[in-house]
């Protein structure tokens, strides 16, 4: 198999099993660990990430679906954590545990690439398959609006 675009660096995937799950490989083999392991059914968003640019649970993704498609994970958002997402989930002071909060701020990201300015059902719809143990819905949709402000 071909390397894949991990973050704009090629990782080789030599040895790999094309059926491993993208989650495993990213966190194993690419060091990428702000990809969460949640569920491993893709139900609570902890392990979102884009691939080919579309929000996709990499606990249900292999790593064949990755060929040829770039894969950026909470790591390639921006190296500085300087994402107009990441800075408005700190100043709506969204991350209380922060088991689930890379994947939040994936599917949020993947929700203003396409929609710069999202309503709250645009939101709670984008946002729907990702679980927060700790409740912080409101300061998640706060902190979307806040970016989405600040991108134009």
């Amino acid at each position: 198999m071909p390397a894949i675009d991990v973050n704009g660096k090629a990782i080789e995937t030599d040895g790999i099993d094309p059926a491993m799950p993208l989650l495993w490989f990213l966190r194993d083999h690419a060091g990428m660990t702000g990809v969460k392991f949640g569920c491993g059914m893709a139900q609570c968003g902890c392990c979102t990430v884009h691939l080919g640019g579309r929000a996709v649970r990499a606990c249900v993704t292999p790593v064949s679906a990755a060929m040829g498609q770039p894969v950026v994970t909470i790591e390639g958002l921006d190296e500085k954590g300087e994402h107009p997402l990441q800075k408005a989930w700190a100043a709506a002071g969204v991350p209380q545990c922060g088991y689930c909060q890379a994947g939040q701020i994936m599917s949020a990201a993947a929700l203003l690439a396409q929609n710069k300015g999202p309503s709250d059902d645009d939101i709670d719809r984008a946002m729907r398959g990702n679980l927060c143990r700790c409740g912080t819905y409101p300061r998640i949709r706060e902190a979307i609006k806040a970016a989405a402000k600040e991108m134009g």
